[in-house]
């Protein structure tokens, strides 16, 4: 028997549009865009299943909820993928090169950038989890089959204890999310969603260095200042003297 190790209390700690199963089994299974029998793919050995329509925040919960349970050690990916979200393909992409500037590396999604996950939480999931992929695979039959393969090749939990972040849901996609009315995003739209993510982080970033600089400058005068008393109170000291 392969060692297991409790999930962290009310696993799963983060609601979604998913079912769960036996939360010592060592596979998740995320249907993407599609929406099959999430319940029969538990009874089948799924820890968890369901649904993925959005490349950010329905990333973070599901990697909320991997990492908070040591036993998961397989995400198996299936179903469609979501137009001009692209969430399968930058779940994928986000495993092999993480996140950069808060970007998924690599990832082709509209809006694929996390605001959720610290790179501690993003390297857990890296080293926690194998990712197979058999997307575009509705077939229950085919997804049963690759949940026994994956189980019967359980290494056992994770080496380290639960790891619990919190993700915060902006005023409306939660509920995209919870309901899986996710809207496909034309080309258009996409681009124009991914440059405004992107201007954000840079208005972001120039209030920093701004900052920054000021405080820079602020020291060097409070420095110079500081410098000119000490040298009039000796010379006075030497006139005196």
């Amino acid at each position: 028997m392969v060692e297991k190790k409790s999930p962290a209390s009310g696993w799963p700690i983060i609601q979604g549009d998913f079912h769960t199963g036996d939360a010592q089994s060592c596979v998740a299974v995320v249907t993407m865009g599609s929406h099959l029998d999430e319940q029969g793919i538990c009874d089948a050995g799924a820890a968890i299943a369901g649904s993925c329509k959005t490349e950010n925040l329905g990333l973070e919960k599901i990697i909320a909820n991997v990492i908070s349970n040591p036993n998961i050690r397989f995400i198996l990916c299936c179903g469609t993928e979501v137009k001009g979200h692209l969430s399968g393909q930058s779940f994928m992409a986000l495993h092999e090169g993480g996140v950069a500037g808060g970007k998924i590396v690599g990832a082709q999604g509209a809006i694929a950038f996390i605001e959720n996950l610290s790179d501690e939480a993003i390297k857990r999931f890296q080293d926690q989890v194998e990712m197979v992929n058999i997307m575009e695979s509705e077939d229950m039959g085919t997804i049963k089959a690759k949940i026994d393969e994956l189980k019967a090749k359980d290494p056992g939990a994770f080496g380290a204890e639960p790891m619990v972040v919190e993700v915060k849901e902006e005023d409306g996609a939660g509920a995209e999310e919870a309901t899986g009315e996710v809207q496909p995003l034309s080309g258009e739209l996409a681009l124009i969603h991914a440059r405004m993510k992107i201007i954000e982080r840079m208005v972001t970033d120039i209030g920093y260095r701004n900052k920054f600089a000021a405080g820079v400058y602020s020291g060097k005068i409070e420095g110079l200042m500081i410098g000119l008393i000490v040298s009039f109170v000796i010379l006075g000291f030497i006139l005196l003297g």
